[in-house]
């Protein structure tokens, strides 16, 4: 993300607020629009600029340059023919990337029917994630890739703890590649223990794995399955 980077984000529900204070946090100048006062006084403090606008009226989102935006993140969630709409208009605007929130399979038909090619379904990646890990409670988190391959975040299996990298042999014996290790720290803070998780960076041969890691693996999701049910 270029530093300079400006992004509007419409519609201020949990999931637009959620998107406009992690872009502001990482230094992105954002400008919030909503139609709810109530919404913009929550989070006028944490953005670049925070107004009440109807994004139904192109006038509106005229008048606030919205066309200059490196992206405009379309998160209007109860109401979808208004996101629809303003969607539209945002486009007649000429914003370069436009990217929108949908509800299932037919608000997200509709708006690629539109030219939207850029869709969040935070529901269905959030039931993806649950279902993964009820069905492998090991797995932590995980991002899928085309032609079934996957990123995966694991505790550290019963099998290879206490083990060297090298000892283990994950390529040869499993068709998976180590990415890195998280591993967690108990330190001592106000008097209070608390608990620290550090990235380890790329793994050695001779870098072991403990009880307390978690470790981040790629390949193909019937290795992985394979290696979580073997260990």
């Amino acid at each position: 993300m270029a530093v300079g980077s400006k992004y509007v984000v419409i519609g201020l529900g949990q999931f637009g607020e959620a998107i406009a204070r992690n872009l502001s946090a990482k230094g992105v100048e954002v400008l919030a629009i909503d139609n709810n006062e109530n919404h913009i006084e929550a989070i006028k403090d944490d953005v670049a600029m925070a107004v009440t606008r109807d994004a139904t009226d192109i006038r509106a989102l005229r008048t606030q340059n919205i066309q200059e935006a490196d992206a405009v993140v379309m998160a209007i969630g109860e109401d979808f023919e208004a996101l629809l709409l303003s969607t539209v208009y945002v486009q007649e605007l000429g914003v370069k990337r436009v990217i929108a929130r949908a509800h299932g399979r037919q608000q997200r038909m509709i708006l690629e029917k539109i030219g939207v090619e850029e869709i969040l379904s935070p529901e269905d990646e959030v039931a993806k994630v649950v279902t993964e890990q009820l069905l492998n409670p090991s797995v932590l988190s995980f991002l899928e890739l085309p032609d079934d391959y996957e990123i995966v975040e694991i505790k550290a299996p019963q099998g290879i703890i206490n083990k060297a990298v090298g000892e283990i042999n994950l390529r040869n014996k499993y068709k998976i590649n180590l990415v890195t290790i998280k591993r967690s720290y108990e330190k001592t803070k106000d008097g209070k223990a608390t608990i620290e998780e550090h990235i380890l960076g790329v793994p050695t041969t001779e870098t072991m794995i403990y009880d307390t890691d978690s470790i981040v693996v790629f390949g193909l999701i019937k290795d992985i399955e394979r290696f979580i049910d073997i260990n």
